[in-house]
């Protein structure tokens, strides 16, 4: 049994069906609603990552655990310890962490700084351990949805910065080899897309997969800082606009653990459009 934090994100949600199809009983745990449509040998609980409490009965029995934290954890939420010390009780043998890339590459940046907490956590555990440490996700042009829907235009700052962004779908796959297969133990890997796209080179893909124009409007970062302010806490806003504004050599470089882990290359960006075009359309 293989125990799946943040089943209905981006990439649990992914995650799921990949180990269902893959014949795997599957508890899929989420704070929100269950997995509609999950299929069988998938079970629903409600619970978080920054709640051990709800999640040791889901993880009784089982040998493996995908843990991902909310975007609110980043910043508040129990100790790491607690969650580790509920895997441990549970015997469970397997964890595979969803950390960041920029974690690493800004090591004192605060926006980063408990994933790096539970990182740490994660490698004392004594339990087996991967670590995935994603660059941005393809699924973040999902805020451009209601702007290219409504009035055939992406509002973004930094229009010629390019960045490797990785499918989510590509994440779950190597997730799901970290849980599924020997020889990932203590391993990190870096998860990129293949090539670097800015963000008007994306409304470019997004124009052309609708089959209509799709304007660019650039954002300077104050006005991109205060559309941002809205929904993430402030620490969060700056860490992602200095990332965005101005990556390191690290943060634009593609990486090649991706097409290691699943043999193939990593999706490009055209393809997360085609799978989510009714999301622009």
């Amino acid at each position: 049994m293989i125990v799946v934090t943040g089943a209905t994100g981006n990439i649990g949600r992914a995650l799921v069906g990949v180990l269902a199809e893959a014949g795997e009983e599957v508890v899929a745990v989420s704070r929100g609603d269950g997995v509609a449509g999950a299929g069988a040998g998938v079970r629903w609980v409600r619970g978080g990552v920054g709640d051990a409490g709800s999640l040791r009965p889901a993880l009784e029995g089982a040998r493996a655990v995908f843990l991902v934290l909310g975007g609110e954890l980043n910043f508040r939420g129990e100790s790491p310890d607690a969650l580790v010390e509920a895997v441990a009780d549970a015997g469970v043998g397997r964890i595979v962490l969803v950390s960041s890339q920029v974690g690493a590459t800004r090591p004192e940046a605060p926006s980063h700084a408990r994933l790096r907490e539970f990182e740490a956590a994660v490698r004392a555990s004594g339990r087996e351990f991967t670590v995935l440490r994603p660059a941005g996700f393809a699924s973040n042009a999902l805020a451009w949805s209601e702007s290219v829907r409504t009035r055939r235009t992406v509002y973004a700052p930094f229009g010629d910065v390019a960045l490797p962004v990785v499918d989510p779908a590509d994440i779950a796959a190597v997730a799901a080899a970290a849980l599924l297969e020997d020889g990932h133990a203590g391993r990190v890997y870096e998860l990129t897309g293949p090539e670097p796209i800015s963000p008007r080179g994306q409304a470019e893909v997004i124009s052309a997969a609708l089959g209509e124009e799709v304007a660019f409007v650039e954002l300077s970062r104050e006005e991109a800082h205060a559309g941002m302010a809205r929904f993430m806490p402030e620490q969060v806003v700056a860490g992602t606009l200095d990332v965005l504004g101005a990556p390191l050599p690290a943060e634009r470089r593609p990486a090649p653990d991706v097409a290691a882990v699943l043999h193939r290359p990593a999706a490009p960006f055209a393809a997360w459009v085609a799978r989510n075009l009714r999301a622009f359309a």
